[in-house]
């Protein structure tokens, strides 16, 4: 698979099934969060609308790059023409439910996700499925009681370079969209991280500030296997 593909591709069957040009002008879903996701990269600085419309709230701002230097990205959820104008329904990154509509000229072209990262909280387990089959299960370390992980519906935001694998992150680590309410005060705003660390005997655990902990060797199983955009789900 190539690092992108174009969006007119990952739409061109829900168009053809359509039975006549009204359809087209229904809502059209392009991604499960599951086996079949779509993400994009954001070109330029673009508004986050409540509905896909230029007089519409606006919920958010999105610019092409993170705090960290990385490549924004959101997941494509769905589609509407309005008019001339595509709009794409985009889960975007920040505190709480984030998902709302941008013109699709905001993006760049697409990527096709056949994988999940399922958090689970109450297991201490991180699993990746790929096509919805376990592909890898690990045990981690999550959120303890006065920070603990939130959870929803998000994705990998941006893989990020770490000087040494023996800092806290240990040897690899993924910001996720998701951000911790108990650290709004952190540089960036309290971003979840997936991350490897130096202190394997407390995974399994409720061990961290709101980020998921692997033992090292478990993180780079996990970076072989996803890519910036794969869903995650956090329960």
């Amino acid at each position: 698979m190539t690092r992108r593909i174009w969006l007119f591709v990952a739409i061109a069957a829900a168009l053809l099934a359509a039975p006549g040009s009204a359809l087209a002008r229904q809502y059209v879903k392009l991604s499960d969060e599951r086996a079949n996701t779509h993400s994009a990269f954001v070109d330029f600085a673009t508004p986050v609308r409540a509905k896909p419309a230029l007089r519409a709230t606006k919920v958010a701002f999105l610019r092409p790059s993170t705090f960290h230097g990385s490549d924004e990205v959101v997941l494509l959820l769905g589609y509407r023409d309005v008019g001339a104008r595509r709009w794409i329904r985009v889960r975007y990154p920040g505190l709480g439910y984030r998902v709302g509509w941008i013109p699709e000229r905001a993006l760049s072209p697409s990527q096709l996700h056949r994988t999940l990262v399922v958090v689970d909280r109450g297991d201490l387990q991180l699993r990746l499925l790929r096509d919805g089959k376990v592909v890898l299960r690990v045990p981690i370390g999550v959120g303890a009681a006065a920070s603990p992980t939130p959870p929803g519906h998000y994705y990998i935001r941006e893989r990020l370079a770490l000087r040494t694998s023996t800092s806290i992150y240990g040897a690899l680590a993924f910001g996720t969209s998701a951000f911790s309410r108990y650290r709004t005060d952190w540089p960036g705003g309290g971003q979840v991280g997936i991350h490897g660390t130096s202190e394997p005997e407390l995974i399994p655990g409720y061990i961290s500030n709101g980020c998921v902990r692997l033992h090292n060797s478990d993180i780079l199983a996990l970076g072989r296997r996803i890519d910036v955009g794969t869903p995650v789900l956090i329960k």
